[in-house]
């Protein structure tokens, strides 16, 4: 698929469930090789991407719907739930922390590069999913399930947590985008 394709196709899916369409191997092997493609400022490779399926996608969703002592639906904790998995995507601390001491000057950017290189790879991701007959949503229900996910997973308190999709086989497809009136937020200047 052309790039334009893929951004067009790629949309936010709620009515997942635990089939997807290809091998988890084909799965994972996406998640590798965007990982591994996406660039990053001062090659700093900060981003981490954890994916959690089968058992653990339960439980994981049920430390999140726990995290927020029942303040957030738990029908919408549930829909995520019913995905085949999840992917988490944090950025290493101490990697930041190690190019902030070698580049002072820039200090203060590399957590916001480290941010920025996530969500390259986060759009990758989630379009090649996709194209493999996927469909994901990103969340955001960070910095409230952090410590949690990171207990769960047994994961480094170094990795700062920055998003959170799950996905899974498509039930429904969304409802159609509006094209949207694009001209107050691009220029082109000769």
């Amino acid at each position: 698929m052309k790039i334009i394709e893929s951004l067009q196709n790629r949309r936010s899916y709620y009515n997942i469930d635990k089939t997807i369409p290809v091998a988890e191997k084909e799965l994972f092997s996406l998640i590798e090789q965007a990982t591994e493609l996406v660039p990053d400022a001062f090659n700093m490779k900060s981003s981490r991407v954890v994916t959690v399926t089968g058992k653990m996608q339960d439980t994981l969703w049920d430390s999140v719907y726990n995290a927020f002592e029942g303040k957030v639906a738990k029908e919408k904790i549930d829909s995520f739930q019913k995905g085949y998995g999840t992917i988490l995507y944090f950025y290493e601390q101490k990697v930041v922390k190690e190019l902030q001491e070698k580049f002072p000057l820039y200090a203060d950017n590399f957590p916001l590069w480290a941010s920025q290189s996530s969500a390259m790879l986060q759009l990758t991701i989630w379009s090649g999913l996709r194209e493999l007959g996927i469909g994901a949503s990103l969340q955001h229900y960070n910095p409230v399930i952090d410590e949690a996910v990171k207990k769960l997973l047994n994961l480094p308190a170094s990795y700062i947590l920055v998003a959170q999709m799950p996905f899974g086989g498509i039930l429904e497809e969304p409802t159609p985008k509006e094209k949207e009136e694009i001209q107050t937020r691009v220029q082109f200047i000769k």
